[in-house]
């Protein structure tokens, strides 16, 4: 079994004490996320999880605890969201240099094959046109060189309560813009050289257009392949059906949960409510069985 931990929150971040001390007692507990009630208790004993692999965009906090993964048989990867937007769009995230820092400091503990860089999702709005994003993938890929492998990109999903986000924002002066695919053909091929030539392969993550003729080939961020290459490990290549029809990702169980995350990102769809999220992290109990408990949510 795949542990994602997590696509609905930054789990490294925010909850490491709770992840730990569910590492310690050997299980956690799962709400689905549309039916509260229906609890799944996921055993995370090193003898049923084939893979730990985290999402993050501040592995701080969990850099301390590796050894005791290690010591007790865990094997992991880490998907590593590094952007440098404007702060009207990402709010709470880490600065640029503490976001550098922390990334060569976990791909010199573990190794660049299994640290991979998201550059997702990619917003357009007059503040981060096109050229924008050139121009930022260029520099973070030159900055990154030698410490990472690979790199996914996506461009955001637009859900009602994005727009209603990004509506807001208007006063502070950002206006999303949507950008036909033929104009941006340019931008995809300038990023696809930049990664080559900093020694990485660009992927794409859960995207309907196929841009393999600017350079960016369809990938996964869960990845069969790469847990073989970069690991040695042989799991499962089922693609997982909780996911979306274009996203390749192999099955995994998630032990997060939505309206936790304390970012803030205006693309973000894991969070309905900031305030609800808010409010989660400070009722949250590092020695409960669940994440956020029923009486907390």
């Amino acid at each position: 079994m795949i542990i994602s931990a997590s696509r609905r929150t930054d789990l490294p971040a925010f909850y490491s004490d709770w992840f730990m001390n569910r590492i310690e007692v050997g299980y956690c507990d799962v709400p689905n996320p549309f039916h509260p009630t229906q609890i799944s208790r996921v055993s995370l004993k090193p003898e049923d999880v084939d893979l730990l692999v985290f999402w993050t965009r501040n592995p701080s906090p969990l850099l301390p605890r590796l050894d005791e993964l290690d010591r007790r048989g865990y094997r992991y990867l880490f998907l590593y969201t590094l952007m440098h937007n404007p702060r009207t769009i990402d709010p709470g995230c880490p600065g640029l240099e503490e976001a550098l820092a922390a990334f060569k400091s976990l791909s010199d503990r573990i190794g660049p094959e299994r640290v991979v860089w998201r550059y997702d999702p990619v917003l357009f709005s007059n503040r981060t046109p096109p050229e924008f994003h050139r121009k930022t993938y260029e520099s973070l890929a030159r900055q990154l060189r030698g410490f990472t492998r690979r790199s996914i990109m996506s461009v955001v999903n637009l859900y009602s309560k994005t727009r209603q986000r990004l509506s807001a924002l208007r006063q502070k002066g950002v206006d999303s813009v949507e950008w036909e695919e033929e104009s941006l053909i340019d931008l995809w091929k300038s990023m696809a050289v930049a990664a080559q030539d900093n020694g990485m392969d660009l992927l794409s993550c859960a995207q309907e257009r196929d841009r393999t003729a600017c350079g960016i080939k369809p990938g996964k961020c869960i990845d069969d392949g790469l847990i073989r290459e970069g690991l040695g490990l042989e799991v499962g290549h089922r693609k997982d059906p909780s996911q979306r029809k274009a996203c390749g990702c192999v099955v995994s169980k998630d032990i997060g949960m939505y309206d936790t995350c304390l970012y803030g990102c205006v693309y973000c769809y894991a969070t309905t409510s900031f305030d609800r999220a808010k409010e989660n992290y400070r009722r949250h109990d590092p020695q409960s069985p669940a994440l956020i408990s029923r009486s907390s949510s």
